[in-house]
Formats: C-alpha cells, structure tokens, sequence
C-alpha cells in the first residue's frame, strides 16, 4: 500500500509500505479521507523538526476486513461499514488513563513504517489498522463528514471540560476551522446567544453565516458582546487569555483549546479570579466518551450543513504534496486527503 511520508521542509513523498497485518481485536480500514491539521502543517513548513515522519490522524473511511475475536461481537465494526478513526494510543494502565484522563496517556503516542520511519497516525495512506473499539460507525453520513471525527471528539470534549450548559453565553475566540467546529456544536448544545471574535473581517463574515450570533475583533469584544458565561479559546495568541477573562462574566469560565507558544507568559490577577469564582480550564485532544457522541452526531446530519462549509478541498492520495502545500500556506478550514 501506499503511504505519505514527509522527508523535509515542504518534501513529501509516496512510500510503497506492507499492507498491515490484522490482530483478532483489531480491523482494517480502507481510508476514505484523511484531514490536515495544525501538525502537518507545522511538519510541512518546518516548524516542527521530526523527520521523515509519516503523519495523518485524522481518519475515516470504510471497514475492508475485521478480526476474527471481534467478527461476531454486536456493536463491533462491520465490513463494508463507514467509520471514523481514533488513531490515539491509550495505555489504559497509566495513572490519567486510570482516572479516566486517557487524553493525557502517560505511553508515548506513534509508532513505526516497516522501515522504522516514525508515524504520527500515518493515515495519508491507503490503509489503516486500528483496535475495532476505536472504529466508530457513522452510518450514511459523507466520507467528509466522517473524517471530521477527531476534531469534533476533541470539541465535544471542550465542551464537557468546560461544563457547557444550555442556555449559556458563550464566545468563541478564533473563528478557524477549530473555532467554527465549536461554533456549529455549541448551539447544537443549546447554548445561549454564541459570539466569535477574530482579527480576520473575512472570518468574521463566515461565522456570520454560520449562525453566529454577533461577531467582534478583540477590541470590541465586550462593547458587541458583553459579559459572557463560557469563552473558548481556540486561537492561542498572545492577547487571548486577556481578552477571555475579561469577557467573563462572575462564575465564568475560560477554556484553552488552542495551543498557545510554549515561551508565552502572562499575567492573570488571582484576587478577581477568587472575588468573581472564575475558572480557567485547560482541555487537550478527546476520550472514548467523546468519540461515540462525535460519531452519533455525525451520523444523525444534524451538523452536517456545518461540516459542508468546513471543508476546502480534496485530493487523491497520489495529489498529497499539492495537498499539504495548500494547507500550509493558504488560509483554509479542512484540505482532506484520500479516496480519489
């Protein structure tokens, strides 16, 4: 089978790489679509030095073969279903996988080609082997939406982290691909009046047209939105923590879903956290819990207007440079990879 491997800055290429063998608990996945993310970008462009390395973890596509331990188990994958991938690593035996934190899994998440090239997920490929408990069937819904599982398991987890409730106000700083995903899942929450605040007019205007219910650069945050009971953070730059705590209202929380530079510092004043019970939540990648109402969400079309609009382009596998080229240096929401 084929598979993409990042050898350098802005190199890619095709590898021919051993169709993987299937355990008795596991199933074999003919990849449908493959989404690019922030890693593969920053892999792509050099930001992050890790090479070769063969990404993609943002999977679905169809069941060709299934274990012969988990063939007859009801609820088990099916061949010839549509399913979505979690493609993370979960020791099950670690001290947050005990506490039910697998997200943060002690055991260091990749694996290896048959060459020993190291791979982050490696579904820019044909094929797919994954534990038939983290396939998730998604019935009729589009391969496009069905590749979309990972990212909306990592907001629905967002949101629970957060203790989103109905009829909140909520604000969304950043109106990207992360930003609108917990746009879209947001209201389908049932939260209040939800804001998105940008830098970008153009991003703005799409939000718009995504339902938001106002939309502001920091500057005008509170002035067009006001006090709010829920502000997400998906664009960590500097200024947004700022810009989350003072559109808290009292007993608001921040969640930080973005990541934020790694030599970032701020200033945060404890006395109106304490005085006005404000909470700052970190939140990082998804859990099981997260992915079974990701793929049930997907499958039920409820999003599935969000998900058409979210996606850019698409390119067969054998079109991955010309792929990964777009996604890194043009402003896109999802460039999806495969089945072409």
């Amino acid at each position: 089978m084929r598979v993409a491997v990042v050898t350098a800055p802005e190199a890619v290429e095709l590898r021919e790489e051993p169709t993987p063998s299937l355990g008795p608990d596991e199933v074999l996945v003919e990849v449908g679509a493959c989404g690019l993310c922030t890693m593969e970008r920053r892999l792509y462009l050099g930001e992050k030095r890790f090479y070769p390395v063969a990404p993609g973890h943002e999977v679905a596509g169809r069941v060709a073969a299934v274990g012969a331990g988990v063939a007859e188990l009801p609820g088990s994958p099916r061949v010839g279903e549509t399913v979505t991938v979690d493609l993370l690593t979960r020791c099950g035996t670690c001290r947050p996988c005990r506490r039910g934190r697998s997200a943060l899994c002690k055991r260091p998440q990749g694996g290896t080609l048959a060459d020993g090239t190291v791979s982050f997920g490696a579904g820019l490929s044909d094929h797919v082997v994954v534990k038939a408990a983290q396939a998730y069937a998604t019935g009729s819904a589009p391969i496009e939406h069905a590749a979309m599982g990972e990212p909306v398991a990592c907001v629905l987890h967002s949101l629970r982290l957060g203790g989103l409730r109905a009829g909140d106000r909520v604000a969304v700083v950043g109106a990207g691909y992360m930003g609108r995903l917990h746009l879209a899942a947001a209201r389908w929450r049932g939260a209040g009046p939800v804001g998105v605040i940008d830098v970008s007019e153009t991003r703005l205007a799409e939000a718009r047209d995504a339902g938001a219910a106002w939309t502001a650069t920091p500057e005008e945050a509170v002035e067009r939105g006001g006090k709010q009971d829920l502000v997400f953070v998906t664009a960590g730059a500097p200024g947004a923590l700022e810009t989350a705590v003072g559109l808290c209202d009292d007993g608001g929380t921040v969640v930080l879903y973005g990541a934020f530079p790694k030599d970032l510092s701020v200033g945060v004043i404890p006395d109106a956290i304490h005085h006005h019970e404000l909470s700052i939540v970190g939140v990082y990648s998804q859990e099981p819990q997260d992915w079974r109402e990701a793929a049930a969400l997907i499958a039920s079309g409820a999003l599935a207007a969000d998900l058409d609009a979210l996606v850019t382009a698409r390119f067969g596998l054998g079109d991955v440079a010309e792929a990964l080229k777009l996604a890194a240096t043009t402003p896109v929401y999802r460039v999806l990879v495969g089945g072409l």
